[in-house]
């Protein structure tokens, strides 16, 4: 495909070479996504956005997982409507050696303290504000920035009825009936589902489109099993690092993903709204 004058210049001006051809590349809710080759033999991945996209936003997040300790492709320039990364070869199969690598990556990152939870500075899912006050205590944080704020937001998108949304404000209510507060905040990737982990011969290469904040890594596990992603391998091994409190796979991961279902209905409306529904039917709402 063509680029354009003034995409190359920018290109070349972050990385001191000339991309010599652009392919198109699926995924992504922002931006046009594209594979560069450079005249001197590298690969990118970049994101060319419009004013607005905050993408440098997305750059920041990549630079904090990898300071972290969590594999993520570097980044060479992050810009409001421009992301240049390295391109990592990833096959998205996320084998049981791969899910066993990924527990011990992600207890390891889970077991750090964070001072509190939220983040320093509003993060995105999906192209979506994720807002992240500094909250001493998680159930109201999960309740009032996560539950009620992205199902406000899918009410004013004209995707989720008033009714849904003061049944969810219902339940936000009433999270303490099932959720504890865990030990301490710990850092989330905040979208961790198959697309977002690139794998090569049983191992993590790179997590790639992080919404970061500090909560409890429940979520971040939930979020896991919603599309499949994680599985008995996967938790048999986290359990080695960090045991799970009874109740999770019977109660808390339904009601943890109520925020997921609600960043998708948001997005795509449809039946996902029904998967709210079934979701809020369950807690008594």
């Amino acid at each position: 495909m063509s680029l354009d004058v003034p995409f190359v210049a920018r290109v070349l001006r972050a990385t001191g070479v000339v991309p010599r051809r652009a392919l198109p590349l699926g995924g992504g809710c922002v931006a046009e996504i594209l594979r560069l080759d450079l005249e001197d033999g590298r690969v990118l991945v970049a994101k060319k956005g419009v004013p607005g996209d905050r993408l440098d936003l997305e750059g920041f997040m990549l630079r904090h997982l990898a300071e972290a300790g969590v594999p993520t492709p570097e980044v060479l320039l992050a810009e409001d409507d421009l992301l240049l990364m390295a391109h990592v070869e990833g096959d998205d199969t996320l084998d049981g050696s791969a899910q066993v690598h990924l527990a011990d990556m992600l207890a390891t990152l889970h077991a750090v303290p964070r001072e509190s939870f939220g983040f320093d500075r509003d993060t995105v899912v999906g192209g979506l504000r994720q807002p992240n006050p500094a909250r001493d205590r998680w159930i109201p944080f999960l309740a009032e920035h996560r539950f009620i704020h992205m199902a406000r937001q899918a009410m004013t998108a004209g995707r989720l009825s008033p009714a849904l949304v003061g049944r969810v404000e219902t339940l936000a209510g009433r999270l303490g009936r099932w959720l504890r507060e865990p030990d301490h905040p710990s850092l989330l990737h905040g979208d961790l589902w198959g697309g977002n982990i690139l794998c090569r011969e049983g191992r993590v290469v790179a997590l790639i489109d992080p919404a970061l904040y500090h909560g409890d890594p429940e979520i971040e596990l939930a979020l896991g099993t919603l599309f499949g992603t994680l599985g008995t391998p996967f938790f048999d091994r986290y359990r080695e690092h960090r045991p799970l409190e009874p109740g999770f796979f019977e109660e808390r991961r339904d009601l943890y993903n109520l925020y997921p279902l609600l960043v998708h209905v948001r997005l795509f409306g449809g039946h996902y709204v029904q998967s709210v529904e079934r979701t809020l039917a369950r807690f008594g709402v």
